[in-house]
Order: C-alpha cells, then sequence, then structure tokens
C-alpha cells in the first residue's frame, strides 16, 4: 500500500476571518475554493507544490446544517473553542489510488467511503460516522480522486511549499502503524508528547517572505 500526502487542512471559526489572518502570517493570497454541499462546510486553497495544497476550511453559515457530522471534527465543541482564537491546522489527507484497499490496509478504521463533489472536482474520501478526526488528526484521511485534474493543478503558484509536517501525540506507536501500514512512513515526522499534552500537528512552510510554521 503506498499513498501520498495530499493536502493539509487548517480549520476556522469564520472562513473570511480565517483567510485575513492565515494570508497576513504567510505574506499571500490565498485562493477561492468553493461550498460542500453534503457537509455544510467552504473551503480556500493554497498551492504549496505539485498535487500538494492547503486547504483553509470553515462551516458555512449560508449552509443548512447536514443529516450527519461534519467532516474533520468540525462540530466538536472543544475544537470550535481552539479555533475560535484563530486558525488551527487540525488534520492532513492522503491521496492513494485504490481507497478501499487503503482503508482496508489501515489498522485503525478511516470511517465511511463518501462520493463528494464540488464543481468539476469528483473524489471519494473516508469520514468516520461521528466525524471526528482519524488518531486526533494524526492519522490521514484517505482520498481518491475521481476527476482528472487534481485541485492543485489549477492554483496559481504563490511561491510557497511544505517543508516538513511534524505530529505530537502521548501514543506515537499507534500511530506509527497506521502510518506504516499506508505506506506514509516519510510523510510525517512523529514525536511522543506528555500524556498530559493534546496530540498536535505542526506545519513548516517555504514562503516569498521566509519559512513560517502554522499549528
Amino acid at each position: 500500500m503506498q499513498a501520498a500526502l495530499d493536502h493539509l487542512v487548517v480549520a476556522a471559526a469564520d472562513l473570511d476571518a480565517g483567510a485575513a489572518w492565515l494570508e497576513a502570517h504567510l505574506g499571500v493570497p490565498l485562493t477561492p475554493g468553493g461550498r460542500h454541499a453534503a457537509m455544510g462546510t467552504h473551503n480556500r486553497l493554497l498551492k504549496l507544490g505539485p498535487r500538494l495544497y492547503l486547504e483553509l476550511i470553515a462551516i458555512d453559515p449560508e449552509a443548512p446544517a447536514p443529516g450527519r457530522p461534519r467532516w474533520f471534527g468540525l462540530d466538536d465543541a472543544a475544537l470550535k473553542e481552539k479555533i475560535a482564537e484563530r486558525p488551527r491546522l487540525i488534520h492532513w489527507v492522503a491521496r492513494c489510488d485504490d481507497i478501499a484497499a487503503a482503508a482496508a490496509a489501515c489498522p485503525e478504521p478511516p470511517g465511511d467511503i463518501l462520493d463528494l463533489a464540488r464543481g468539476d472536482f469528483r473524489w471519494r474520501i473516508t469520514v468516520p460516522v461521528d466525524g471526528r478526526l482519524p488518531g486526533d488528526g494524526l492519522i490521514p484521511s484517505l482520498i481518491q480522486w475521481r476527476s482528472p485534474v487534481h485541485p492543485a493543478d489549477k492554483l496559481p503558484d504563490r511561491g510557497c511549499g511544505l517543508m516538513k509536517l511534524e505530529g505530537f501525540h502521548p501514543e506515537p506507536k499507534r500511530i506509527q502503524g497506521s502510518l506504516s501500514a499506508l505506506g506514509l512512513d516519510k510523510a510525517l515526522a512523529l514525536f511522543p508528547a506528555e500524556a498530559e499534552e493534546m496530540p498536535g500537528l505542526a506545519a513548516y512552510l517555504r514562503t516569498p517572505d521566509g519559512l513560517r510554521e502554522i499549528d
């Protein structure tokens, strides 16, 4: 099984305010994305390389609530409190050619496989029934693109790139087991965290203004 890092997920309480904060932090503009009707969310995007991008996502206040918990834990009260302060890097998504086989190979079940669309893009993605973040956000959601063009292919190059993605968890061996099963050992640098510390991610991005961290 061989998956690859597809995109980073940064959550915001409000899309416009979150975009303003992130653009000021990185020194580059984000590109409008669109709406996800099935999840009641909307996003903006930033190219980080070939077939690699950052997604800023937020609950869409104009969309009706979906009939199931939203993806990426966006309905979770603790996460809502956390992102009320500022946007946070909460998760990552890994691309694969056979999502059913990848999901079956993962020691921790990644959730239901949903068929979704936004504009010209079509994809299949794993979403847990309760909407939680797999592995506290450190085990990636799985995605299989069904449209011929990847979203990053259509994004303008702002001169940004991902230098390193780090993860911190009190049970690193458990997380590592799932990453190894998916062939993602080198995609995430995993470190042990103290039991009382919250699991989390940190990404180091190359920007025109120098190195920037997002956590």
